[in-house]
């Protein structure tokens, strides 16, 4: 009859050669780690079964699993063949090459982030980017922190703190995440004064509160991921700004997405772009840095420098500000507009604009290895919070499992991980979110899981 006292020691199992390599790979201490939970696991699986103890092999083996996950990072790469270009649980925006390459240099060095090169004294960072940002959109000043709700939490919490904030009963919206106007103006200490109905707010529903009420800022929220049509009206974002400056009170657009180009030149809708909230008038503009700008999380305030100057000495833009990294990334990643490239090195919109022969061409490449599936006409889409009604033509690589679902749980489970999508029991892949890099190791993964699957 087995019992405890036979299990071995970790002194004994630490003389094993497999052990020994371990301890190469992993370190000392971790090693042990492992041991010792791996025995610790095995001693209470005894007092609930006492059939049998393992093999010092076994023990090793389990203590290789369990090495191996600690040490296995949770972010991975991933292919993603959804064809959604802006997908958020997917990280978003890929970078460009210029930006990874100013997040590494950032990174792997010493820098000036809060250094003046030419008093020889401390500097701040919020100088990095500013410059950028006022040469492409003629603003007086620019500031970057971690995203855009913080962004517009900091406005909110610098301007408009104990006093009240107009908002459109339309724009109370919930993106993303749980990220809600009310919450955020909510915790910012801002009062919100709400106007208007859920699908129908007029002029005269702003003029009329201006007028009899103290208002800090009218703040005007995107729609972002959601779309109001039928029986609905909102005044235009010039006449808001107008009705606004006669009273003296600054307007606020948080626009979300941010557009820096015109998405209609690429067959979509129009989305509202920086540019045209500057040129109405707005006083400060917030938007994300990582959405259809196409690069790193961050959140860009810009507009008038007498609102910036409070902004950025407020005790929470230190709790919200950038770090060298995304600093880097975002200077990077805009001078790309700046130098009129952005549509070739920016990711987001080669893939926006990619042309439909080349997506249909890549289709029946992937087929033609395969040796299966349906090339068809389908339908890409921006996401992101962006265009939510929008869809670009694509061609897809349909593929006929027998267990869909299984597919794709294969695909998630392979290294690295396929995203693809179902639709009427077909696995689609959309080569248009693929990268020509990617390629290869896609379709060595659709190969394996055919294989595999096959019946």
């Amino acid at each position: 009859m087995p019992d405890l006292s036979q299990l071995p020691s970790i002194d004994k199992l630490l003389q094993q050669k497999e052990v020994q390599i371990l301890d190469g790979r992993f370190g000392r201490e971790l090693t042990i780690k492992a041991l010792r939970s791996s025995l610790q696991e095995i001693r209470q699986s005894f007092l609930e079964d006492s059939s049998g103890l393992p093999s010092n092999e076994e023990i090793i083996q389990r203590a290789a699993v369990r090495l191996e996950m600690w040490v296995t990072p949770t972010l991975k790469t991933v292919i993603n063949a959804s064809g959604v270009v802006l997908h958020t649980n997917l990280g978003r925006a890929p970078l460009s090459a210029d930006t990874l390459q100013a997040i590494a240099s950032a990174a792997g060095s010493y820098s000036n982030l809060e250094f003046n090169l030419a008093t020889g004294k401390r500097g701040k960072r919020s100088m990095h980017a500013a410059q950028v940002l006022s040469t492409l959109l003629g603003t007086e000043s620019g500031l970057v922190v971690n995203n855009n709700a913080g962004a517009v939490l900091l406005v909110l919490a610098a301007l408009a703190s104990g006093r009240q904030v107009l908002v459109s009963r339309t724009q109370l919206v919930e993106i993303g995440g749980g990220f809600r106007i009310p919450d955020v103006m909510r915790q910012s200490g801002a009062q919100l004064l709400e106007v208007g109905t859920t699908n129908r707010v007029h002029l005269f529903d702003y003029e009329d509160a201006l007028k009899t009420q103290d208002i800090a800022l009218v703040l005007v929220a995107h729609h972002s991921n959601f779309k109001l049509i039928g029986f609905h009206s909102e005044p235009s974002l010039e006449e808001i700004v107008q009705a606004a400056h006669r009273c003296e009170v600054p307007v606020v657009h948080d626009i979300g997405s941010g557009a820096l180009l015109d998405t209609a030149e690429y067959g979509l809708a129009h989305e509202p772009m920086v540019q045209e909230s500057i040129a109405a008038g707005c006083d400060l503009v917030c938007f994300s840095g990582d959405k259809l700008v196409g690069g790193p999380q961050a959140g860009i305030i810009v507009g008038r420098e007498a609102l910036m100057a409070s902004i950025r000495t407020h005790p929470l833009a230190r709790a919200l500000r950038a770090d060298k990294m995304a600093l880097a990334g975002v200077n990077a990643n805009l001078l790309h507009y700046l130098k009129d490239e952005a549509p070739e090195q920016i990711p987001v919109w080669r893939m926006i604009s990619r042309p439909l022969d080349d997506i249909r061409s890549a289709a029946k490449n992937w087929q033609t290895y395969l040796g299966a599936g349906e090339v068809l006409p389908g339908f890409s889409t921006v996401g992101g919070g962006s265009l939510p009604t929008e869809e670009m033509a694509t061609f897809l690589l349909a593929l006929s499992p027998e267990k869909p679902d299984a597919f794709l749980a294969a695909l998630r489970g392979s290294s690295p991980p396929v995203i693809a999508r179902i639709e009427n029991d077909r696995v689609l892949l959309d080569p248009r979110t693929v990268f020509p890099g990617q390629e290869a190791a896609l379709l060595r993964v659709l190969l394996e899981a055919l294989k595999n699957t096959a019946p």
